[in-house]
């Protein structure tokens, strides 16, 4: 099984949630409550918090500059919006994420 390749049987959970499901494989849910684009970033990150707004995020969705093209500016396009991501949940800085690399990893 590939990295990115889901089990259609992968749990889903509120953004609140996620915390507890590190290293999983799942799917989080959730409203973008605020979104940055850092296009002077070195990687050119595109964050996505979704239920609460940086930097009270309780969970945020990353999309690498490598891959933004194929997402389009969800910057904008998913501000205020519900949304759901599947991934691998990691921690960075003690806050839970998704690293989107695929289109088929956003639903809305």
């Amino acid at each position: 099984m590939g990295l990115w390749a889901f089990s259609a049987g992968a749990a889903s959970l509120s953004a609140a949630d996620a915390a507890g499901h590190i290293g999983e494989d799942a799917k989080v849910c959730g409203v973008v409550a605020s979104a940055k684009f850092a296009v002077n970033s070195p990687a050119q990150t595109t964050l996505l918090n979704l239920d609460k707004p940086y930097p009270d995020q309780v969970f945020t969705v990353v999309i690498f500059g490598d891959d933004r093209a194929k997402f389009g500016a969800p910057e904008t396009a998913l501000q205020g919006k519900r949304i759901c991501v599947s991934g691998v949940i990691q921690l960075y800085h003690e806050k839970p994420e998704i690293i989107l690399k695929e289109p088929r990893q956003l639903e809305k």
